[in-house]
């Protein structure tokens, strides 16, 4: 049995079976990117449910693990050399994930650099994005007079829409016709915009025809159906 005592994080969340990957999140658009992953790969893993709205990401024992305070972060017990590691990152996440399977990335070169740009697209672009428009249209940015900020996001979350649509066109996914992590990284995002953002009709979601293709046929996959609900609050 690993020993995971090194790692502080588990003294508030304890490991049932320390053998396998520890999760440590919530089921935000960042937070499935692991799950699905999880689920997608079918490593074994146990979920522990970090409740941000609680502040719990922000507790001396997660910090250790992600200083940032954010979620998803995991621990494998059986990391590069045999040895446990700690990560953080979404996406990093991901592709550690992708190399330790040697699946959703191609050992392809062109393939493996192509995927990691549009992982990277999703980070700099669509989540920062999304989140202001769900910030603005949602929550507390909806009360403020000022609708600048709003418009702003719009347009640059329409835009990234198109460079998806774009890509899209003609493919299955994002990649060619194979699916990888460049799609788990999105999908959460998508899906958030037009439901738990309730912004389908404020960027236009439905010009968007190769995204909601894409869309449907990432949701229909029952690994992405489970990792969606994980973890989630009960």
């Amino acid at each position: 049995m690993r020993d995971l005592s090194g790692f502080p994080i588990t003294r508030r969340w304890p490991a049932r079976d320390p053998d396998c990957i520890q999760l440590y999140s919530l089921n935000t658009p960042n937070g499935v990117k692991a799950s699905i992953m999880l689920e997608e790969t079918g490593l074994r893993y146990e979920a522990h449910l970090v409740d941000i709205g609680a502040n719990q990401s922000h507790t001396p024992e997660f910090l250790s693990l992600n200083p940032n305070g954010k979620i998803p972060a995991i621990i494998d017990p059986d990391g590069p050399g045999g040895r446990p590691i700690g990560l953080f990152e979404s996406n990093a996440i991901l592709v550690y994930l992708a190399d330790k399977t040697r699946r959703f990335i191609s050992d392809d070169a062109q393939l493996r650099w192509q995927t990691l740009q549009w992982v990277f697209f999703q980070a700099a672009g669509v989540g920062p994005m999304f989140g202001q428009v769900g910030f603005f249209n949602k929550f507390a940015g909806r009360e403020y007079e000022d609708k600048r900020p709003l418009k702003r996001y719009v347009d640059e979350s329409r835009r990234l829409l198109g460079v998806l649509d774009t890509q899209l066109a003609g493919h299955d996914w994002l990649v060619g016709d194979d699916y990888t992590i460049a799609d788990i990284a999105h999908l959460g995002w998508v899906r958030n915009l037009i439901t738990f953002y309730e912004a389908r009709a404020l960027v236009g979601f439905d010009d968007f025809t190769q995204v909601g293709a894409w869309l449907e046929r990432g949701l229909q996959r029952p690994a992405v159906q489970r990792g969606l609900a994980i973890p989630g609050r009960g």
